[in-house]
């Protein structure tokens, strides 16, 4: 089936509004982080611990920036997709993305089963990173 005109305009404010959420987001990130210096973060710094400490609330700030602007992408490509009129068709077979995944997940860019396929293909152990 494919998307009405209706159903488009529903998903495309989606994609806008999580987008602009997310740019806030990320703007705000970004100005506290450049208004604390880690002496802020850390404060006096009387041992290791607590520079470790530090330290990690700086990886972990900086972590949910690059999830945060990876994620605007997604939504960047969705926008384009719209634009080009190839919203909403699977990446890798080219089948329609059901109405429902895209509602759940508008900037998906695989089918359900192609998405299941990619994720045991490249499946892999889930490894701290910081």
């Amino acid at each position: 089936m494919t998307l009405t005109a209706q159903q488009l305009e529903e998903l495309r404010r989606a994609i806008e509004t999580r987008h602009a959420a997310l740019l806030e987001e990320i703007r705000g990130d970004v100005g506290r982080a450049r208004d604390e210096s880690y002496g802020d973060l850390a404060g006096p710094v009387t041992d290791l611990a607590d520079a470790a400490a530090a330290d990690l609330i700086a990886d972990v700030d900086q972590a949910e920036v690059t999830r945060d602007l990876d994620e605007a992408r997604t939504l960047e490509a969705a926008q384009a997709r719209l634009a080009e009129g190839k919203y909403g068709l699977c990446s890798d077979c080219g089948s329609e993305i059901a109405l429902e995944r895209l509602r759940a997940q508008p900037a998906a860019t695989r089918c359900v089963d192609c998405q299941r396929l990619h994720e045991k293909t490249f499946a892999r152990p889930a490894e701290p990173r910081l």
